[in-house]
């Protein structure tokens, strides 16, 4: 069964934990993949070099850095990413109301002086690794995550970024709170049954995108597959099955 162009632009495919060689020979194994996720391992061991390898494969960027620091070195950590060419970036959401503003104030301008499309920003809400119960636990937050993430999404919303990452468990509440414009990117997607890994807050993928998710992000369900072609290919035809 074929699947659509909309259900792969809709799937990011995370390269976490693979080197530079293994990622780049994987992709040109997967003609229909767009986007692709790099996180801070291939970043440090790759270098910026690697994304342009990647644009150079005609594939979007998901520059997945979480950048969190002080107002300025935050903008002028976005200035910089934006100069890339990635089309999404993000930066975490408790950084702040003024550093939101200011990178998302950066992204414009460092995608304009390199002649690239604005990025979209994502904001960060509540990493989902976190459980409910570790989270007020270990952070002593009197809050639970939900509503903590929606406080964040809203906050990166109003400073103007584009979107936001959330556990799919939050995304249909998101979804009601925010834009239809607001991208809701979500990691923590695993097949129904797999092993989760290092994450605690997860859906399929059909259950994330019918909850209202833009976009997926699949890493280790693909990447350690036999076949990653084919477990790609399903989860596309799984997206289109919404």
């Amino acid at each position: 069964m074929n699947f659509s162009s909309d259900s792969s632009e809709k799937l990011i495919l995370a390269l976490d934990g693979m080197s530079k060689e293994d990622a780049l020979s994987m992709i040109r194994r997967i003609p229909k993949l767009c986007w692709v996720k790099v996180g801070l391992e291939m970043f440090i061991s790759s270098g910026p070099e690697i994304l342009r390898e990647l644009r150079d494969l005609d594939l979007k960027v998901f520059l997945d850095l979480k950048f969190h620091d002080i107002p300025i070195t935050m903008s002028k950590a976005c200035r910089q990413a934006a100069r890339t060419g990635a089309e999404l970036i993000t930066v975490h959401a408790c950084a702040g109301r003024e550093a939101l503003k200011q990178s998302q104030i950066a992204v414009i301008e460092g995608a304009k002086e390199s002649g690239y499309k604005t990025p979209t920003l994502l904001a960060v809400t509540v990493l989902t690794s976190w459980s409910p119960n570790n989270f007020s636990q270990e952070l002593a937050v009197n809050q639970s995550i939900n509503t903590r993430v929606k406080f964040f999404a809203s906050l990166a919303e109003e400073m103007g970024l584009g979107g936001c990452v959330c556990s799919p468990l939050e995304a249909k509440a998101l979804r009601r709170l925010v834009d239809q414009s607001f991208e809701l990117v979500t990691p923590g997607i695993r097949p129904i049954g797999d092993d989760l890994g290092d994450q605690a807050r997860t859906m399929s993928a059909a259950e994330a995108i019918s909850a209202g998710a833009s976009r997926i992000v699949v890493g280790r369900p693909i990447t350690k597959a036999q076949n990653p072609l084919e477990v790609f290919e399903r989860f596309c035809r799984e997206i289109d099955s919404v």
